[in-house]
């Protein structure tokens, strides 16, 4: 293709790209740097028969004069991100001198609203991912195995937990873990213990966002798988199984490399998923008990008081993170284009 071709070929989704996603990152950015303007207060005396009194009031017309003369807010700099509400830098430093040694300190910057939501973000997405892919590549390999009779309902049936909407499935699942309900019921049964509540239990709500997110993550990975194992040559799988290949043999020396690049895609695209994780907090109501980055912003976002300056920063620290994470796998793709 020449190069003219391809450039207006490129161009409307080079456009779109930038009107969409470039341009309102770098407007986060910026605004993460700035802070709103504080309230102008005057001293105002009040004067009866009786005497002079004195008190503060906002002087609403210098306060409008300012936010007009600046409207992006004051310049912070690197604050909003360094202060106690993100990586408290500072705090940090009064911990790590006064905690005995490390897990102490591990243990107490956890209790810090930043990492602990960190901490939750990195738990669930090293979880979800990779567990919702084995799941949905084993779902894919039993379901290509049955009859074609039987497929079709199978299918059917698997993709259920994808068509149900997030909001409504987790709702479902908070009910039946609910102490009346039947998985609540089930667990407490197991554990010999009736005041048992998975709702009041921090690591029982993180193992139940996790076990709803491998749920609902898992149809996605079997749909890719099922669909690549329809490309698989069969003349291959004829000649493995004549020389004595296993099933495992199959599977490991055939079906895994050719089904390789659908893995690492779907890799990129559940890490960055779920490390937005939000959906399952808002359902399981689980915000007492595990909180993520995304609830972090929709916190600042949300009330009377908008805090857009710290769910910029915020955002903006999300975006490194996944960048982070999708380096390993942004490398591997590479060097494998290189060897092509």
């Amino acid at each position: 293709m020449k190069h003219r071709t391809f450039f207006w070929f490129f161009l409307p989704t080079a456009t779109a790209m930038l009107l969409f996603i470039a341009f309102p990152i770098v407007s986060v950015a910026i605004q993460s740097v700035y802070a709103p303007h504080e309230q102008v207060i005057v001293e105002v005396e009040n004067c009866t028969p009786f005497g002079c009194t004195r008190s503060s009031a906002i002087d609403q017309e210098a306060t409008r004069a300012l936010r007009e003369a600046q409207p992006l807010g004051r310049f912070v700099g690197l604050e909003i991100y360094l202060n106690r509400g993100h990586l408290a830098v500072k705090e940090l430093g009064e911990l790590w001198r006064a905690a005995p040694d490390l897990g102490s300190f591990l243990s107490r910057a956890l209790n810090l609203p930043f990492y602990g939501a960190l901490a939750f973000t990195l738990t669930y997405t090293a979880l979800v991912t990779p567990l919702s892919i084995l799941l949905g590549f084993v779902i894919a390999l039993a379901v290509n195995a049955l009859p074609r009779a039987l497929r079709g309902p199978t299918i059917f049936f698997s993709l259920l937990p994808m068509i149900v909407t997030p909001l409504i499935g987790g709702l479902i699942l908070f009910w039946m873990v609910d102490s009346r309900g039947v998985l609540g019921a089930f667990i407490q049964y197991l554990a010999g213990d009736p005041t048992l509540s998975v709702k009041a239990s921090t690591p029982l709500m993180w193992t139940m966002l996790t076990v709803y997110g491998i749920w609902s993550s898992a149809p996605f990975a079997f749909v890719v798988y099922y669909a690549g194992l329809q490309t698989v040559p069969q003349d291959t799988l004829e000649s493995a199984m004549i020389d004595g290949a296993t099933r495992w043999h199959r599977i490991r020396y055939v079906l895994l490399p050719h089904l390789m690049p659908l893995t690492t895609f779907m890799a990129l695209i559940k890490l960055m998923d779920n490390f937005r994780v939000f959906e399952p907090i808002i359902s399981f109501q689980a915000a007492a008990h595990a909180q993520s980055l995304s609830y972090f912003i929709y916190q600042d976002l949300g009330g009377e008081t908008r805090l857009l300056s710290s769910a910029a920063a915020t955002s903006v620290l999300t975006i490194l993170g996944i960048v982070v994470l999708l380096s390993p796998v942004l490398v591997r793709t590479w060097r494998n284009f290189g060897k092509a």
